[in-house]
């Protein structure tokens, strides 16, 4: 259904299932009135307002996982679910048929206008006192406030894919001349000061926390209102939509311009403000970095650094998370393990287990983004040498709880930080887990997965990782069975991360700057950003710049917040894209039998990222025709 018939047609409630609260979908009613005369069936159409979320889980629907740099599948039709979304790196994107198109919603898991259009008949509704009688004030104002947030969020969504978008405020009745179902796009400002405002509408009567863990987890809060709101505000000041010339002339068909080029240093310290209060009422809800628990059997103090890293995204309902989404929780969050353990071989397992399509694997230079032991980038690092990654090594003792002692793998792998090792599997990688066969993490799993190792009846990653972050540490390699845990939407991390990036740009390198980003190298097992480049960069005064910080924040959040789904839309606004998402895809010949063979980087893919055209995404064609007021995205 294009866009002008969903501003219009009052429809009836979609039925399509979703897990958890989620499983309570209306009935057929025969009007929508129907649907607002008791409790129970509005709380129906509440979860339906809930179902349009993205099913974050599932990379094959991810844009923010499949299109990065981060992952790489070499043959997308292998994929178990059929999708355009693994061909975005090809560059397939195109204005007849886009892929995920976030407007329409009629491919690729996206619904935003349809969401937004459900989203305003309950609002509409809920809001008129006289219909739901039995509806209590203060749950009709919880529910008000939680629509109000997702409403905020799809339109949210629209922005980041195509900047200026038409606002969709009120649903047009389905008399209305056709002349004025012509929507057109708003200005980048006006957008996101729209979205800012229905967030603070929503935070208003949100609770704090979520009460009622056993139907309720997965609802909105007052914490997730306040952090979209940072998120959103951050997005805004930053390159892309702050100061940018390249869409100077981009204009509606009305000559209104959809593009400040104005710099705005303001913006910057709009979105540290909001940051910093979204961190404070977390902080005061008793959100905090999570750290792994001590357990029966003591464990090494590296492998208590490595759970710590893991499980703040994959142990569920952990003390980091502000926002889980739960939509499609069991089967997605299954997809999204068997993407991390593909298929290979252990020791100290049942070989060659067959664990589901390995879908997609972490390339060579998401390795390589990784800090050194030392806190730094490997090509900062003054006293490491990492000029030949392939160089081959063996693990020595000392180094058995990263890497299996005695065994030879690649100078890639060796004198990384902590965070390598949570997340990334590798070949000859120690991969602890609460079945450990020694019950402890000494003589525990470790990976094998040359091309005599693993089992040929499945691909492996085309570059040879895994994505071992998304594997919660109760998954059964024997059983295959997958626990679900919430997909972190938003986690305190982020947060911090981007306080100290908006601070940064708002002030330069100061006390909270370095305050922030040292909170999350800490539970990272790193020492500060202050001492590492002092230290051990050939460049030591990188961090007293704002420049040489801006460098550091970003690179932290490349390596803090892996495979969620952040850093496709980080290199969008930061203006970055078309330096990072051009170039070779690398990995190593997974085939080789003997670390000789194996360990040899080759090239899979060139990506081509079109500047400036591919920062934004294209509108369907059909819906430019369509509608005589809707403007194309510039150079599609």
């Amino acid at each position: 259904m294009k866009i002008i018939r969903l501003f219009i047609i009052a429809a009836l409630l979609t039925t399509s299932c979703k897990k958890n609260f989620l499983d309570v979908v209306p009935d057929n009613v025969a009007t929508i009135d129907n649907a607002f005369t008791s409790k129970t069936e509005a709380e129906k159409y509440l979860f339906t307002c809930y179902s349009y979320l993205p099913i974050s889980f599932d990379p094959t629907y991810n844009v923010g996982l499949s299109a990065s740099d981060e992952v790489f599948v070499l043959d997308p039709t292998s994929a178990i679910r059929s999708t355009n979304v693994l061909r975005l790196p090809y560059g397939d994107q195109n204005i007849s048929s886009p892929i995920a198109n976030f407007m329409t919603g009629d491919r690729d898991g996206t619904a935003s206008y349809k969401a937004i259009r459900d989203c305003n008949i309950f609002l509409e509704n809920i809001s008129n006192l006289s219909k739901v009688p039995d509806l209590d004030i203060d749950t009709r104002e919880r529910w008000i406030s939680e629509v109000t947030f997702l409403k905020a969020y799809y339109h949210f969504l629209m922005f980041r894919a195509y900047g200026p978008i038409p606002v969709i405020d009120k649903n047009l009745p389905i008399s209305v001349a056709i002349e004025e179902t012509y929507v057109k796009r708003q200005p980048v400002d006006s957008v996101v000061n729209y979205i800012a405002n229905l967030l603070d509408e929503a935070a208003l009567h949100l609770p704090n926390s979520i009460n009622n863990i056993s139907s309720e987890l997965g609802r909105i809060t007052k914490p997730a209102a306040l952090g979209l709101k940072a998120k959103l505000l951050v997005t805004a000041a930053s390159p892309l939509y702050n100061g940018n010339s390249d869409y100077a002339a981009f204009r509606n068909k009305d000559g209104a311009a959809l593009f400040n080029p104005a710099y705005s240093a303001e913006k910057w310290q709009h979105a540290a403000d909001a940051c910093k209060a979204a961190i404070d009422l977390a902080t005061a809800q008793g959100v905090k970095l999570y750290e792994f628990p001590a357990q029966t059997i003591p464990l090494n103090a590296t492998t208590m650094t490595q759970m710590s890293i893991r499980n703040s995204m994959s142990e569920p309902w952990n003390s980091e998370l502000i926002w889980g989404n739960t939509t499609s929780i069991t089967w997605a969050c299954t997809f999204l393990q068997r993407c991390g353990i593909g298929q290979f071989d252990f020791d100290n397992a049942v070989a060659s287990k067959t664990a589901g399509h390995p879908l997609m694997g972490p390339t060579i230079k998401m390795a390589k983004l990784f800090y050194t032991k030392n806190g730094v980038p490997i090509d900062e690092d003054k006293t490491l040498d990492f000029s030949n990654i392939s160089t081959l090594r063996v693990a020595s003792h000392d180094e058995r709880f990263n890497i299996k002692e005695g065994e030879t793998t690649a100078r890639l792998n060796f004198d990384r930080e902590p965070r390598y090792y949570a997340d990334l599997g590798f070949d000859r990688g120690i991969w602890y887990m609460a079945n450990s066969p020694s019950k402890s993490d000494e003589n525990t799993f470790w990976l094998k997965a040359r091309g005599s190792e693993t089992s040929q009846s499945s691909p492996v990653p085309v570059c040879g990782f895994y994505m071992k972050k998304t594997v919660n540490w109760h998954m059964d390699w024997n059983t295959l069975t997958y626990p679900s845990y919430p997909y972190p939407e938003m986690r305190l991390a982020d947060l911090y991360l981007l306080y100290a990036e908006a601070l940064n740009e708002a002030q330069g390198p100061q006390n909270d700057v370095y305050e922030y980003i040292n909170r999350v190298r800490a539970r990272a097992g790193l020492t500060t950003v202050q001492n590492a480049w002092a230290t051990y960069s050939r460049n030591p005064t990188k961090y007293t710049t704002k420049e040489g910080m801006r460098t550091i924040i970003q690179r932290e959040r490349a390596i803090e917040l892996c495979f969620e789904g952040h850093r496709f839309w980080d290199l969008l606004r930061w203006k970055t894209a078309a330096q990072e998402l051009s170039g070779n895809i690398t990995g190593w010949v997974v085939s080789g039998q003997t670390p000789e063979l194996y360990y040899r980087e080759i090239s899979f893919l060139a990506r081509h990222f079109v500047a400036p055209r591919d920062y934004l995404w294209p509108i369907d064609e059909d819906d430019i025709l369509e509608n005589p007021n809707l403007v194309q995205n510039p150079n599609w």
